[in-house]
């Protein structure tokens, strides 16, 4: 028995037919056959993909056209060069067209691959967000201002506190030359959030001018006097009256506040009007008598007042006093 099992064994091994060429040819058939059912099954779905990722490159295209105009809308007062208007079109070009090749992988049931894309994508895009964000920052508002233009190269703003005319806009900063000749860059951004004062786009601007009067004078007379003055100050506005308000009892004086109108005038001019007020103010209420009295302080001795120094001295010191007068 055991040597028949022996002999048995390289009998069967022996007998056993190897693969047939026809066999592999089927099995290879019926795997391209299942391939051709499955890409069949897709193909919908594989039109679709190819649709949106198409179109999304005609909506990229346009999106990039309209930053560039947008950019080219700036005109004079925005000096962005070609080089940055074809930056930020490329941005918006592959913005679209990778929002649009996301659909495209979703269509075809590819989740897990838009999931990692995504998720780099994220990771990527938070690490840059923090490292530039006030790159970015600025450069927004540099877009917004631009959009908006509230003010232009050449005019006379105030912004965080500089007060100068407007030199440079660009996407990153906008700079301002004071009147000290000296030039200072603001970030955007910070143009953007704080108040600013465009002088320039009104067409006309307030002198303000601060003055007082000696309390014996005739409030009535050095008003008329004061608002006959500037009546002839260069580039007043002759449709605005000349407006004179009294403010305060002060230490010294009567306050008043003269308020009058300029057309459209430069810092200059308008600080040239200001003077030329003053001088025809000063000379006016001298010719007239009014006066700006100095500061003056009068020293009273008697808690219930009206005790004047002379009468509160003793009689000697009072005789010496008059002596020395005399």
């Amino acid at each position: 028995m055991r040597l028949q099992s022996a002999t048995a064994d390289p009998s069967a091994t022996s007998t056993s037919e190897p693969l047939s060429v026809s066999d592999a040819l089927a099995g290879l058939v019926d795997k391209l056959a299942g391939w051709l059912d499955a890409i069949i099954l897709a193909l919908p779905n594989f039109v679709l993909a190819v649709l949106i990722v198409i179109v999304s490159a005609m909506i990229a295209r346009l999106a990039r056209r309209g930053v560039k105009k947008v950019l080219g809308r700036l005109g004079d007062h925005m000096e962005s060069t070609k080089r940055v208007q074809s930056l930020l079109g490329t941005l918006a070009y592959v913005a679209v067209l990778s929002a649009g090749t996301f659909i495209a992988l979703g269509v075809l049931s590819l989740d897990g691959v838009v999931t990692s894309l995504l998720a780099g994508a994220g990771i990527l895009g938070l690490a840059l967000g923090f490292a530039f964000q006030d790159i970015a920052s600025n450069f927004i508002a540099g877009v917004l201002l631009a959009v908006r233009a509230p003010f232009q190269v050449g005019d006379l703003i105030k912004t965080n506190d500089y007060l100068g005319t407007v030199r440079q806009i660009d996407l990153r900063a906008t700079h301002i030359e004071t009147f000290q000749g000296q030039t200072v860059i603001i970030p955007n951004a910070a143009v953007y959030q704080n108040p600013l004062v465009n002088y320039t786009e009104t067409a006309s601007r307030r002198v303000d001018i601060a003055c007082g009067v000696g309390y014996g004078d005739d409030l009535d007379t050095a008003e008329r006097v004061a608002k006959a003055a500037v009546e002839d100050v260069a580039r007043r506005d002759a449709s605005q009256e000349v407006e004179l308000f009294y403010t305060e009892f002060g230490d010294s004086s009567i306050n008043f506040m003269l308020r009058f109108w300029i057309e459209g005038a430069t810092q200059g001019q308008f600080l040239a009007a200001q003077s030329d007020a003053i001088k025809r103010i000063k000379a006016a209420f001298d010719q007239e008598g009014v006066t700006i009295p100095f500061p003056i302080r009068t020293l009273d001795f008697d808690p219930n007042g009206g005790l004047a120094l002379r009468e509160a001295l003793p009689d000697g010191l009072r005789a010496t006093s008059s002596n020395g007068d005399g």
